[in-house]
């Protein structure tokens, strides 16, 4: 029953675990419902959201659940409510469906309908989904992922899965929609666009195509389409069809990518100069997890830990900018790199040893000079060993002479 009021069945498994046990700290729901930990965190804020838990008491926190009783009370609510429009707008619906049949069945192949509002949407949608026969393709933004599952699609996808239809769907798979990815990967053949997919379409069989014109989002950041256009034009359908196939070609398996979210290895956490806030929440949870995991109140990071890792990632980045096969030749290109971005003066004061001098360093900061001392040996070491395959070392310059001569850097490779 919570599945199909559509809680993911790990989150189901934790709210049960929360009715049997009584009011429980996360780390003891996670347990009792055995939901990996991290999972069981961000369920149990979905939960919280719907209204299914509830927190209460100081740090650490406990979640108590909604009880049964209230919980089918709800529910009831709900169908009473829908069954109440149903009838209200029983005329309506009847008259959308007529259209649909007037659709399929129409000769005029030049037929082009607009549909707007996100449920008469996927209620067009579902209705042709049940018609076809042999193929579905589709595009989704990743934040749309939610609402084919709020829309019932992803029930009408699985209902013609077993009858047979082929069914393939490329979106955005990210941490936040991997729950309702898992969910689609186990209905359709899903693949992860490396690009953002800006607007939903379909294919279905050689019936015509589904684009969405307009999309909007709600509060929650889920995408909800306000407009829609349903084509059974033969060249509609095979441009849009084009403009799948290209997204489906470009993607990679959606098992892959979900693999590659969740080994913290293989996870980039990008970290722009905009201020955005989700990167560094990012590290926080992991942090914490990591100290909740341990019994560690209080954790104590190194400055100069963290200048080198920080350091080598940009190298690594700046490395995919420059070219050269050889240290002078990635020498002279990250002197061009430097130059163009205005990231200090970098040049080449002798080619053996190979030494290089940076004057006018973007790091070297009044505040703090170290991390420029620090930081600059790490970006240049970490971009000559990914550009050459291997290993160099970078010296660090010497402070006493940074006034008179700059940073002084002698590189050697093995």
């Amino acid at each position: 029953m919570l599945l199909e009021h559509g809680v993911p069945e790990r989150g189901a498994r934790i709210y049960l675990a929360a009715c049997r046990e009584g009011p429980r700290t996360a780390a003891e729901l996670a347990r009792a419902s055995a939901v990996n930990r991290v999972e069981a965190y961000r369920h149990i804020r979905q939960l919280e959201a719907a209204g299914l838990l509830r927190s209460a008491g100081q740090r650490p926190l406990r979640f108590q659940a909604l009880t049964p009783e209230e919980l089918i009370s709800r529910w009831i609510r709900g169908a009473t409510e829908r069954l109440r429009r149903l009838e209200s707008d029983r005329d309506k619906a009847l008259s959308d469906i007529q259209e649909g049949f007037l659709e399929v069945e129409t000769a005029d192949p030049k037929k082009f309908t607009v549909i707007e509002g996100s449920d008469p949407i996927s209620r067009a949608l579902v209705r042709r989904i049940g018609t076809t026969e042999k193929e579905i393709h589709a595009a989704v933004p990743g934040v749309a992922l939610a609402s084919l599952v709020e829309g019932g699609v992803d029930r009408a996808l699985k209902e013609a899965r077993s009858r047979g239809v082929r069914v393939q769907l490329v979106t955005e798979v990210t941490l936040a929609n991997r729950t309702e990815a898992k969910h689609l990967g186990a209905i359709a053949e899903l693949r992860h666009s490396p690009r953002p997919v800006t607007h939903q379409a379909w294919t279905l069989d050689r019936r015509g195509a589904l684009v969405h014109l307009s999309e909007s989002a709600s509060r929650s950041g889920r995408a909800h389409a306000r407009v829609a256009l349903w084509s059974n034009s033969p060249s509609f359908r095979a441009v849009t069809f084009d403009h799948l196939r290209h997204l489906w070609n470009r993607g990679v398996p959606a098992t892959t990518r979900l693999v590659e979210l969740e080994t913290p290895d293989a996870v980039t956490i990008p970290i722009g100069p905009k201020g955005d806030s989700e990167p560094f929440d990012r590290l926080r949870e992991i942090a914490t997890l990591g100290m909740r995991a341990t019994g560690i109140t209080d954790l104590g990071l190194k400055a100069p830990e963290m200048i080198q890792m920080i350091g080598h990632q940009i190298g690594r980045q700046v490395a995919e900018e420059v070219e050269g096969e050889t240290p002078e030749e990635v020498a002279r290109s990250l002197v061009e790199y430097y130059r163009e971005r205005a990231m200090g003066r970098l040049e080449i004061t002798r080619a053996r040893p190979l030494t290089l001098r940076i004057s006018g360093c973007f790091a070297c900061v009044k505040q703090s000079p170290e991390i420029g001392r620090m930081m600059c040996p790490a970006v240049i070491e970490s971009a000559l060993e990914t550009r050459l395959g291997a290993h160099v070392e970078v010296s660090r310059p010497d402070p006493s002479h940074h006034a008179t001569r700059g940073c002084m850097f002698t590189v050697t490779t093995n």
